[in-house]
């Protein structure tokens, strides 16, 4: 009988090791060298000698997380949130905020000259973020303890599937300072709400929307009563059995630019309000077109950068993967009576030859795309036809890989920013606009 070769599971010194900070990483973790091994440090910060435990040592790189700070950082804060230790929303409440902006920034630059081999030397002012009630959308965790029949609800613990029992969150919009303690108390009044397993939050600009998902049905009676008290606490409630979303009068939206952007709670929408309007009111600018511009917009979602340019220029294509949200925009475009904008749906990793939404006129990209970045579209695109590529980054790593090919195909970067999308977390937003001289 053959015998099959189990490769034994490398076994973790669980014993505690002191390391010297240098820096931090694109996820905000503190980095450190420890017996020839790179060694990257939660809730460490530079210049800081801490003591870390080893969470996984592998060969060549070692992860661990802060056990004690011996030598503290000038830059390091008392965090505002008693959770921050545990929860897994903010990684990064320790720093400084303006320091946050800092490092960010050395962090992009880091990757720059790794995947592209260029420094980068243009950089805008940041598009800042105020540090509280900044997170207008979220997602809340649920679970019935059968033991103690009671349905616990927070967020997921740090890097854990475990929940974190918060009593409130200061970084969700001050409409929902007290959802936490309303929903306990909602949801653990009535058996019928046991089988609720998420919640999902949304602060609209015409109100607050609070969808449950749940995995068994829910009686009408049982619907109507929890419907009745939240609309005390100002509250629209809206019902998901995992096949059917309760249909709304109104569908939440919002505005930038005098312009109405509808959309449903399964479409992906930016969850810093302010920051996404100064975004917009940067990207026109940056991009400066003019009535005689033809602008392709991919990864487009519900129209948020296409309607707003279609407004300046001769016509924008804006091309999406997501079926919901390429009809949400040709919704919005109907809406605000845009006509010069047009939608399609199609799945930007696949093969773009025979892509009918391609306008060989079109001298003007923007890339919104997700955290996979746009490597894959680019490489099929005739770069050169292009004057000005706008990107819109939410993962550095993506960004610093694909600026390679803008580069190589004789554009120029010219302005980068950040955009502080998620104060107090490892996440980074950026913008760039390549230009050909």
């Amino acid at each position: 009988m053959a015998q099959i070769f189990r490769p034994k599971k490398r076994t973790v010194d669980k014993q505690a090791i002191e390391v010297k900070i240098h820096s931090l990483d694109h996820q905000g973790r503190g980095v450190a060298n420890h017996k020839g091994k790179v060694c990257f440090v939660e809730g460490a910060l530079v210049n800081e000698r801490v003591k870390a435990q080893v969470l996984q040592d592998k060969s060549k790189l070692i992860e661990a997380k802060t056990l004690q700070v011996i030598e503290p950082s000038n830059e390091r804060v008392m965090p505002f949130c008693r959770d921050n230790d545990i929860c897994g929303g903010c990684q990064t409440q320790h720093l400084a905020l303006s320091s946050q902006l800092f490092h960010k920034q050395q962090a992009v630059d880091k990757l720059f000259q790794k995947f592209s081999q260029y420094d980068v030397e243009c950089w805008q002012p940041a598009i800042e973020s105020k540090p509280k009630y900044y997170r207008r959308s979220a997602r809340i965790a649920c679970f019935y303890d059968k033991g103690n029949k009671l349905l616990k609800l927070g967020f997921r613990g740090f890097k854990s599937k475990k929940i974190v029992e918060v009593k409130n969150c200061q970084v969700l919009t001050g409409h929902f300072d007290n959802i936490f303690e309303d929903l306990r108390a909602l949801l653990n009044s009535r058996d019928g709400y046991c089988s609720v397993s998420h919640v999902q939050l949304c602060d609209a600009d015409n109100g607050q929307f609070v969808l449950l998902r749940h995995t068994k049905s829910i009686t009408a009676r049982d619907k109507d009563y929890l419907e009745e008290k939240s609309h005390v606490l100002g509250w629209k409630i809206v019902w998901d059995n995992g096949d059917k979303v309760s249909e709304l009068n109104e569908l939440p939206y919002y505005i930038a630019d005098d312009v109405r952007f509808n959309f449903t709670l399964d479409n992906f929408v930016q969850v810093n309000a302010e920051v996404n309007a100064a975004m917009l009111m940067q990207a026109l600018m940056w991009l400066e077109v003019s009535y005689s511009d033809r602008v392709l917009d991919l990864f487009c979602g519900i129209g948020n950068f296409s309607l707003l340019l279609a407004k300046r220029a001769n016509s924008v294509i804006g091309v999406e993967g997501s079926a919901s949200s390429v009809a949400m925009a040709k919704q919005n475009a109907q809406t605000n009576h845009i006509e010069n904008a047009e939608f399609h749906c199609f799945d930007l990793t696949q093969d773009m030859a025979q892509a009918p939404w391609f306008d060989q006129s079109a001298k003007v990209l923007v890339l919104d795309p997700s955290r996979t970045g746009a490597f894959g579209i680019l490489q099929q695109m005739p770069l050169t036809q292009f004057n000005k590529v706008l990107y819109v980054s939410c993962d550095p790593v993506t960004l610093a890989r694909d600026s390679k090919l803008l580069l190589d195909s004789g554009l120029s970067l010219v302005k980068v920013g950040l955009m502080n999308m998620f104060p107090h977390t490892g996440h980074i937003e950026t913008m760039a606009l390549f230009q050909r001289r």
